[in-house]
């Protein structure tokens, strides 16, 4: 987004640094030395004095985010190779473009977003009129993980700038380089009054959840995501919860294998597997097991070489805790059809497929978020329908077949945040589809119009004049006329 595209983007950006100047407002800006309640009670402040309400701030913030990110894109990359080995067209791909796209959607249609919407009245309130306004919440904390570190920072922290919030983020310890990155550069670029980077881990957290937040947003882990809500269930808190859990993958004999195999290696094994909706394991007929193997281990070779290790193309596993959690979780037997090596020092894993799993094996036990790839058979689809359903609900589900009948089974009988026909991580692309998860992977979801009503209270406005008084037949007593006209 450029000055180009928007005339009056030059006006309004003047206007708001002039906002911006602490002298000229009598506002403090929100530094490096300030508490974590002083912090967020200056947050309150700004908020209370509409700073963030009018049309032309909130599009010259988004305008400045997306020039925070085009200015400083080679040092973003760098932050964020440093904390997960991940190839910088990676990040400019999966995170930074997708921030920018969404910035490119939502800043034009936040007008349109934000207008009355007029709704008809019951004959018996006649004249009258009702519609609703959208109205930001208040003061937000964005909690969010070490695995896009950038995207899900910035995406959700979008959303919540077009709907009219003051935003307090906290980004994960586990990435800190992109963290410090973030902090420094958010308070260069947005206004310093009603945005704040407040860095730490559990404990600082922890204290974090202690303060009025009006609405909180965390991405990561059930266990974690389970003590966000209770902490914000003591105030009464509104919660999106951006979870995980194993998101399964089903290939039946009409598929084309060439296509899905593909597909599923692309979507597994980008960010080494780090990746919430990344397929968690694949279901097919006994026959198609091989040979679906055999194609993935073809276009992992395609995607990273013969040794992945030496590839610039493949990123690492993010902490050595990590590192050897999914070292469980490789069998110790001919299981392994691919992969399998790894080197603890570099912390890297291979892409590894596994066949010949059994649904008690450990790797089947919990969300495997690596570059691990288990394959199980299923007679056929209503058997992966019923080994799915009897499991918690995932946050995606894909599916390959050339049946629509296949297509309906999965779309009417499964549950999960969402279903994909022959693509996987197709809606975490798209600022046009809502992305959330339902139950144990999550509540609530944003992306584009879905994120700025996640982040806006819809207000309800009734009006009724005063002359002629006709809500007198409302009244009591109940007479034989007013039952009636309430019959008709």
């Amino acid at each position: 987004m450029s000055e180009e595209d928007n005339p009056n983007m030059a006006e309004v950006r003047n206007t708001t640094e002039n906002a911006n100047n602490a002298s000229d407002s009598g506002a403090t800006e929100i530094t490096g030395n300030t508490d974590t309640a002083e912090t967020v009670n200056l947050l309150h402040r700004a908020f209370d004095r509409r700073i963030t309400r009018p049309l032309a701030w909130l599009r010259n913030q988004l305008h400045e985010l997306g020039r925070m990110l085009s200015l400083n894109r080679r040092d973003i990359e760098h932050a964020v190779h440093l904390d997960l080995g991940k190839p910088a067209a990676e990040t400019a791909l999966m995170e930074i473009k997708l921030v920018l796209d969404e910035i490119r959607f939502v800043t034009p249609r936040i007008e349109r977003w934000s207008r009355r919407c007029h709704v008809a009245m019951p004959w018996l309130m006649q004249p009258a009129r009702s519609w609703t306004i959208t109205e930001p919440k208040g003061v937000v904390l964005v909690i969010s993980p070490w695995n896009y570190p950038l995207m899900l920072s910035l995406e959700p922290m979008v959303d919540a700038i077009a709907a009219g919030n003051c935003v307090c983020l906290k980004p994960s310890e586990l990435s800190p380089n992109t963290s410090a990155l973030l902090q420094r550069l958010i308070g260069k670029y947005l206004d310093p009054r009603t945005f704040a980077v407040i860095q730490g881990a559990v404990s600082e957290t922890t204290e974090l959840l202690r303060q009025p937040f009006d609405h909180i947003f965390y991405t990561g882990n059930g266990k974690v995501g389970s003590i966000v809500m209770q902490a914000a269930g003591k105030q009464l808190t509104p919660v999106t919860l951006e979870l995980g859990g194993k998101s399964p993958v089903f290939v039946d004999a009409s598929a084309d294998l060439d296509v899905a195999a593909g597909r599923i290696a692309w979507g597994r094994f980008t960010n080494a597997g780090q990746t919430c909706v990344a397929p968690d394991y694949v279901l097919t007929t006994p026959k198609s097991v091989e040979p679906l193997a055999r194609k993935i281990t073809a276009f992992t070779r395609t995607f990273f070489g013969d040794n992945p290790a030496e590839s610039a193309s493949y990123g690492r596993i993010v902490n050595t805790k990590q590192f050897d959690r999914l070292i469980k979780l490789l069998p110790q037997d001919r299981k392994v059809f691919i992969g399998g090596e790894t080197d603890r020092a570099n912390l890297y894993i291979a892409p590894t497929v596994l066949t010949n799993i059994r649904p008690d094996d450990p790797v089947m036990q919990e969300e495997i978020f690596g570059p691990i790839l288990p394959i199980l058979a299923v007679n056929d689809a209503r058997e992966a329908v019923t080994f799915i359903n009897r499991r918690p609900k995932p946050l995606a589900l894909y599916v390959f077949t050339r049946h629509k009948a296949t297509r309906r089974l999965f779309e009417r009988h499964t549950s999960s945040g969402a279903l994909g026909f022959n693509l996987p991580l197709g809606h975490l692309l798209s600022s046009r589809l809502p992305y959330g998860g339902i139950g144990a992977s999550g509540m609530g979801s944003h992306h584009g119009k879905a994120g700025f009503l996640e982040f806006s209270h819809i207000k309800t406005v009734t009006s009724k004049p005063t002359f002629p008084d006709t809500l007198h037949l409302a009244y009591p007593p109940y007479t034989a006329t007013i039952r009636r006209l309430s019959r008709l």
